[in-house]
């Protein structure tokens, strides 16, 4: 038990993707802020860090080794294409729908909830950021991954000429843009009440509210093996092949 507390939020949902849902119901946010400990994340949010333990044991304890699947396990080429049909598919379907439907919300309701405002406010600034965001890891980022591993797979490799900043200057670039994603939905959900609707919310307001959580809950996946998996993956990928750079 005390293992698994000292292990890092990334670790954990690392090692077991369904870690994530327990995560997101304690607000414990393992992508941006994923190096930190569990005991050190209950510690700060005052969580009581034993029932977490327990519940987290439950969920290893459901899933069987051979039901496990690690990210870890299939190459980076093989993990973009996941992100990129998994998480940015679903975004560009997701943010122009409900663009349109915080809209009607906020026409209809902001008089008597004038967090709407901001709410739409919010999502509006997320919108025009991962699209401009997602633009740039499929025409920059990624192919570079991609580019990398095939020259890694080449018998024998050569020396990679490209300087780290090659990959260096856009992740650190993508790294920021997931922080101000992730701050302005954590934003959202407070305006929200976690994405709860008040009483006299009509259909379209409690659809977009489950909507928003869906995306929040989307968001932090798809950060989780951008930022703790992919990139770093990517960034040792290159240094077993340019070592003298390092040195």
């Amino acid at each position: 038990m005390n293992d698994i507390g000292n292990k890092t939020l990334a670790q954990i949902v690392t090692g077991n993707y369904k870690a994530a849902s327990l995560f997101e119901k304690y607000n414990l946010d393992f992508c941006c802020k994923g190096k930190r400990s569990l005991q050190q994340a209950c510690e700060e949010q005052k969580l009581p860090l034993e029932e977490i333990l327990l519940e987290l044991s439950v969920v290893n304890n459901a899933i069987n080794g051979s039901q496990k699947f690690s990210f870890h396990k299939i190459s980076l080429s093989q993990l973009v294409d996941y992100i990129l049909t998994k998480h940015h598919d679903y975004v560009k379907k997701e943010l122009p729908q409900l663009f349109r439907y915080l809209q009607k919300v906020v026409s209809k309701h902001s008089n008597r909830h004038p967090e709407l405002l901001k709410v739409f406010e919010l999502f509006a600034a997320i919108k025009e950021e991962m699209e401009g965001h997602m633009q740039k890891e499929e025409l920059i980022l990624f192919p570079r991954i991609k580019e990398l591993e095939k020259f890694a797979q080449q018998q024998p490799p050569g020396e990679f000429k490209l300087n780290l900043s090659y990959l260096l200057s856009p992740i650190t670039i993508m790294q920021q843009e997931h922080d101000h994603a992730g701050s302005m939905m954590e934003e959202i959900r407070l305006l929200t009440n976690t994405y709860t609707p008040p009483n006299d919310a009509c259909t379209t307001y409690r659809l977009s509210f489950t909507a928003l959580q869906a995306f929040e809950s989307d968001l932090h996946r798809h950060v989780h093996l951008e930022n703790n998996i992919l990139f770093p993956g990517a960034i040792e990928l290159y240094r077993k092949l340019h070592v003298s750079i390092l040195n």
